[in-house]
């Protein structure tokens, strides 16, 4: 019963406050009741009834006043009163329509570019990791360069330490296409990630399918895994969805491997591990001595305890590597340099992503600049309109509401559609595979998205609609009456505020277009360094045999086929086969010149390359000394190197390099026969370390073979010759990855790429913001002074003077922002300072550029106005209302 009883008052109230006409009569009712009573108290004291009635409603004032200010206090009011704004926003919007859809065009781009930037950036460095817990993982570096670590060492650390609840690894010599898939169709090459038994549970990955790996699978052999997970993509694609793939058994570099699982969607490896790469198996790593003692090859990750500070783990941690080092004098170095995952994945990105969020804030500071200004020369439509509704009673902070409502509705209604520009961006971001970006995939309009949508909305409509509306509230009703009758200089009022705007908007146009032109710039030099290799017309195929190599005479034998087939395609100028392709990898040993003695721990270090005869040719890296391989230099010749001319620096410095004896990682001693140009293996940006190149006849120790070949004709028009000639030799061969060294090339500079491309974006368009502020601005002055002019054509002004005169306060305009951008880009300029190469943040040649294109543009957007302008007709301008 009492549940029923507030049930009914509930519903009386609900009804209340729904119903405005129930809520309206109540209060009259009330007001009624209170003047009745006051009525009853003056007759008590011997007035008569209709004198009583006539003092009470005298003394009580306005009904109708009073019953709006009760119905000021109340919500309802409030939002019947933006119920009504928004309906008079809409229709001045449908009046306006011209208007209207400017600004909503121009507010839509906008909007947009900050919510994918936003979305790029919230998926790069706001959001947590898509692993169970990610603010407690950590990165394990051996070193301040983040080297590899030595198994042997992962296995001592993982075991002594204390601050880790557990600690995980992965291979960190895996190649794309290393393994080969077979007896399924058409043989493939996939790349596989071997990974300790504990990885997937660390991180708090389940399959989506099947299970993890068990202990007795990670006891196995390394080169014969017997299970196998696969990603999720792959499954789709190779597999079609199809969940009866797990317990199948596959042919895997030869060997049945048993799939125990799939991966679910939300987990990828690539974009957070390896950005680029596409990865679709993993394989367990059987820690065991065979892969102990292979150096420095585990990439290591950790999940601390609760209430263990990362301090506190590597302080820990330096103890016991120090403590390792002492114990195993014969391993390599153990120096743990500890970060939070969550760091190590962004802090790459993180300077670009800082740039591009200035440069999106600097763009909406041009489109709140710009549409204010339109917002200030409509009101020289609407002076009547406003002063109407002053002489009516309405209040400045009435109109300030109402037209801050009209600003955010433009705004929001940019917004939807900024929304779906922003969706279609972030879609094809996360779509591209020619940036080596770490979670670029994981980009997507989510909820933070929205709402950040939506605020930038109602900021950029209070922000571009503040301004106009003050400076209507701040009039009074007598300047309102007169600047909407005839012949009103209501322009001239606003003209100052007008032209300060365009000033600023050429300046932020200016700093964008400097610091785009710096990256632009820096990116130039980036391709135009000398890579050491030539990448035009070459082109690489991996060729791993299907079968097992177990001599010297095969291995060679089928190297000779192979080089004999490739060179037999015509359009084939030179071909040669390596171990890993230019920008590609960085294994490094310790080499040691012959009679030289090292401190230990000082080594030399030198990155290794295995190739054959020919290589050097097909990938066009240049002789400097001596001779290259050939086919002579086999396993039962003198053992021979070819090193790069940082290392015979480093070695020999000042003597001649040729014939000198050097140990290659403390085994075996080999002359050294040529010297070779510096090639960039790691980045464009970094100089080549020292490089030793090993014949492939005289070693087995490489994971890869990879035919280069360099062509007369564009490389894809020889790809299917050169499969022609591959076949015969091994009808197991996978030969559909045809790689460009050209688009190794791209891929090295696509993070810079993909920031230059953003930057220039925006530029561009606050460039063509800030040329149509000019525009307006000069045209809006030229139709407010139409009459003047004519009167100065009547009484002898050329038109060459009138134009002259409107394009020089074009130059004004230009040369203020101008002024004022260069010095604010002078010092802003210094946070590209990390992003540069190969130039300064002051570059001369940039800021004169930058200063030439913005008065250009500002000279064509002014100069139209002004040539319309120079026709105008004294007698019809004469007679112009």
């Amino acid at each position: 019963m009492q549940a029923y009883s507030r049930w009914k008052r509930f519903r009386r109230r609900l009804g209340y406050w729904l119903d405005r006409h129930e809520r309206n009569r109540w209060l009259w009712l009330e007001m009624e009741f209170h003047i009745e009573s006051m009525i009853d108290e003056l007759v008590a004291q011997g007035m008569s009834k209709p004198e009583a009635r006539t003092a009470a409603r005298r003394k009580f004032g306005n009904m109708t006043q009073k019953s709006e200010e009760a119905r000021s206090t109340w919500i309802a009011r409030w939002l019947s009163d933006l119920a009504q704004d928004l309906r008079h926003a809409f229709r001045g919007m449908r009046r306006d329509a011209a208007f209207t859809v400017f600004t909503i065009l121009i507010a839509a781009l906008g909007i947009g570019a900050s919510s994918t930037v936003f979305s790029v950036v919230n998926a790069l460095l706001l959001r947590p990791l898509p692993f169970r817990d990610s603010g407690r993982l950590v990165w394990i570096a051996n070193g301040e360069q983040n080297f590899n670590t030595q198994t042997e060492h992962y296995s001592d650390f993982r075991e002594l330490n204390r601050s880790f609840s557990d600690m995980a690894g992965w291979s960190g010599y895996y190649r794309a296409g290393d393994s080969e898939l077979t007896g399924i169709g058409e043989p493939e090459r996939l790349t596989s990630v071997p990974v300790t038994e504990n990885f997937f549970p660390l991180l708090g990955v389940q399959p989506a399918i099947g299970r993890s790996f068990t202990s007795a699978e990670c006891q196995g052999k390394y080169s014969a895994p017997p299970a196998m997970l696969l990603s999720y993509s792959f499954w789709r694609s190779r597999f079609a969805s199809d969940p009866n793939v797990v317990g199948r058994k596959l042919i895997l570099n030869n060997q049945p491997v048993t799939v125990v699982g799939v991966l679910p969607a939300s987990f990828d490896f690539a974009s957070v591990f390896a950005p680029g790469t596409q990865i679709e198996i993993f394989i367990p790593w059987p820690l065991t001595d065979q892969t102990k003692p292979q150096g420095n090859t585990m990439w290591i990750i950790g999940r601390l305890k609760p209430g263990t500070t990362l301090p506190a783990a590597q302080a820990e941690a330096t103890t016991l590597g120090k403590q390792l080092e002492t114990q195993h004098p014969e391993r390599n170095a153990m120096a743990p340099r500890l970060v939070s995952l969550e760091k190590h994945v962004s802090e790459q990105v993180k300077p670009a992503l800082f740039v591009l969020a200035c440069a999106v804030g600097v763009v909406m500071l041009i489109v709140c600049a710009n549409l204010s200004n339109l917002q200030l020369a409509r009101l020289g439509t609407r002076q009547k309109e406003i002063a109407t509704r002053m002489a009516l009673g309405a209040g400045r902070l009435r109109l300030l509401r109402q037209m801050l409502t009209e600003s955010v509705a433009l705004s929001c209604c940019g917004a939807v559609l900024g929304l779906l520009l922003a969706m279609a961006g972030t879609r094809e971001l996360a779509r591209l595979h020619a940036f080596n970006l770490p979670l670029l995939a994981s980009v997507k309009i989510d909820g933070s998205a929205l709402a950040f949508t939506l605020l930038t909305a109602f900021a950029c409509g209070l922000l571009f609609g503040l301004l106009p509306a003050l400076r209507v509230t701040a009039r009074s009703l007598c300047e309102g009456m007169q600047d909407a009758s005839r012949g009103s200089s209501s322009g001239k009022r606003h003209g100052g505020v007008r032209d300060g705007l365009v000033v600023a908007e050429l300046a932020f146009a200016c700093i964008l277009l400097v610091s785009s032109g710096l990256l632009i710039r820096s990116f130039l030099q980036v391709l135009d360094v000398n890579l050491g290799f030539q990448p035009e017309r070459a082109a690489a195929l991996r060729i791993d045999p299907s079968f097992r190599i177990s001599s010297y005479p095969q291995q060679n034998t089928f190297i000779d086929d192979v080089l004999r087939g490739a060179r037999s395609v015509p359009g084939i100028r030179a071909a040669g086969i390596t171990d890993v392709l230019p920008l590609g990898g960085d294994r490094s040993w310790t080499v040691l010149a012959k009679g030289q003695v090292y401190q230990k721990g000082h080594e030399p270090l030198a990155f290794i390359r295995v190739v054959s005869d020919g290589y050097f040719e097909a990938a066009g890296i240049p002789l400097r000394l001596g001779r290259t391989f050939t086919e002579r230099d086999r396993a039962m010749s003198e053992p021979v190197v070819v090193v790069n001319e940082t290392m015979a620096r480093t070695l020999w410095p000042g003597q001649n390099p040729l014939g000198q004896m050097i140990t290659v990682d403390g085994k075996s001693f080999a002359g050294v026969t040529g010297v070779v140009a510096d090639v960039r293996h790691e980045a464009l940006e970094k100089a080549s370390g020292s490089e030793m190149y090993l014949p492939m006849r005289q070693t087995a120790d490489y994971s890869a073979m990879q035919l280069v070949v360099r062509t007369e004709l564009p490389p894809d028009s020889v790809a299917a010759g050169l499969r022609t000639a591959l076949r015969p030799i091994d009808p197991n061969l996978p030969v559909r990855d045809f790689v460009n060294f050209q688009d190794l090339v791209d891929r090295a500079v696509s993070p810079r790429r993909f920031l230059v491309l953003l930057l220039a974006g925006f530029a561009g368009f606050a460039l063509i913001l800030a040329s149509l502020g000019v525009y307006a601005v000069i045209s809006f002055s030229v139709s407010q002074r139409v009459q003047e002019i004519g009167i100065r054509m009547a009484l002898g002004a050329s038109p060459r003077a009138v134009q002259t005169g409107i394009v020089l306060r074009t130059f004004v305009f230009a040369a203020l922002g101008l002024v004022l951008g260069i010095a604010a880009s002078r010092v802003l300029s210094s946070a590209l300072g990390s992003l540069l190469f190969g130039i300064t943040t002051s570059d001369p040649l940039t800021f004169t550029e930058v200063g030439t294109l913005l008065i250009a543009v500002a000279a064509i957007a002014g100069y139209i106005p002004a040539w319309k302008a120079s026709r105008i007709d004294p007698m019809i301008a004469l007679r112009s209302d």
